[in-house]
């Protein structure tokens, strides 16, 4: 079974970055997506970006593209979100998850327990 673990969150200030980082306990190779994933305080876990591992490609949400950048590093097996220009609307515990269909919905087979990032007005 494989297990995920999410590093970098923290407090940051509107406008600055921070580069979450998610570490896999077995080989990341083996799944087609991994994806970031994130809930506010009373809302819905919602998707943000998704990262196929056969061309590498990204794919985001709306509200988070050209600003959030996913990767992936096999070698490593760990997963990133280099998140630039952020928003108190940014704020909320993310997860990232890692699955066998390239989507931004829950329909993921493993979760990380996930970091709290807090963007400051």
């Amino acid at each position: 079974q494989l297990q995920l673990v999410e590093s970098g969150g923290g407090l940051v200030q509107s406008g600055g970055s921070l580069r979450l980082s998610c570490a896999a306990s077995g080989l990341i190779s083996d799944y087609y997506a991994l994806g970031w994933f994130r809930q506010a305080p009373g809302k819905e876990r919602e998707g943000v970006a998704c990262i196929s591992s056969r061309d590498g490609r990204g794919y985001y949400t709306g509200s988070v593209q050209g600003r959030f950048t996913i990767s992936r590093d096999n070698a490593k097996n760990m997963v990133y979100l280099q998140m630039n220009s952020l928003k108190p609307e940014d704020t909320a515990v993310y997860y990232c998850a890692a699955g066998r269909a390239l989507v931004l919905s829950d329909d993921y087979d493993y979760w990380g327990p996930g970091t709290q990032v807090t963007v400051s007005s």
